[in-house]
């Protein structure tokens, strides 16, 4: 039975690498968490990754979990682009399988969207939120790299280069997306295009635990450095034009608001 796109409001994308473990834990949380209709789509590169069998032994638990598979290109942002066009709600939500703690943010963003946000991003790093999850010198880096960028640029986003962005579907393809397949790097262009573009944004707080098994995809080599900062310079550029005319509404989860 094929579902009527206005009965999904949410499509959570979850572009994967034999994430087979990590989706084992994810997959109940997802599915525990959220309150609306929704689907779940797995979007992998390669034939063999460990995530087929894992979802396939999983979806008579979920009603709307799916597998796509990325033939646009390897890498996150041709996986994101491939899940879109599968996808079939209102919403779509970015999500890495190794992440545990985004889940609990889901609903919050799907509140701050209903108000009329247009991409909704989460933060580690403003409100309460933390990044507890990978390797100390990646949350360093990334750290410094995103607190520099908004003090340049005059950022709106407090965590431009964070993975985790609800956004509106119909307006996807307005962003024209170009990103090298490097990383999360896609994320990054993603909150600058969209600041650019006048977007209404949203931001809501939430802990990051990441990579629960497995190691890291992402690696801080040369071709890594050199396409964030590609973005980086690109947003400084872009946004110092737009300093103060971009607004963000903000919602804290119920689980980092203070006694």
């Amino acid at each position: 039975m094929v579902l009527s796109r206005n009965k999904i409001k949410l499509s959570v994308v979850v572009p994967v690498l034999n994430e087979g473990d990590n989706l084992k834990v994810l997959l109940p949380i997802l599915k525990a968490m959220i309150n609306v209709p929704h689907e779940i789509l797995i979007v992998y590169d390669i034939v063999n990754d460990d995530s087929i069998p894992v979802v396939k032994s999983m979806q008579k638990n979920y009603t709307r979990l799916r597998l796509v598979h990325n033939k646009l290109g390897r890498g996150v942002i041709n996986a994101i682009k491939s899940g879109v066009n599968e996808s079939s709600g209102e919403y779509v939500l970015t999500i890495a399988a190794d992440d545990i703690g985004p889940p609990l943010a889901i609903n919050d963003m799907i509140i701050l969207m209903d108000k009329g946000c247009e991409l909704v991003n989460g933060t580690r790093y403003k409100y309460g939120g933390k990044n507890a999850g990978g390797v100390f010198i990646s949350r360093l880096l990334s750290t410094t790299a995103n607190n520099i960028f908004h003090v340049l640029s005059g950022s709106a986003l407090t965590d431009p280069t964070f993975g985790v962005k609800m956004f509106k579907r119909s307006k996807f393809n307005q962003l024209n997306l170009e990103s090298n397949p490097i990383g999360w790097a896609v994320s990054f262009e993603f909150a600058i295009k969209a600041q650019a573009a006048g977007w209404k944004l949203g931001e809501v707080p939430l802990i990051s635990l990441n990579r629960l098994y497995g190691k890291g995809k992402s690696t801080f080599r040369l071709n890594w450095i050199k396409e964030y900062m590609k973005w980086f310079l690109f947003g400084t550029k872009r946004l110092l034009l737009r300093r103060r005319k971009n607004r963000v509404l903000v919602r804290i989860p119920d689980n980092l608001k203070s006694g």
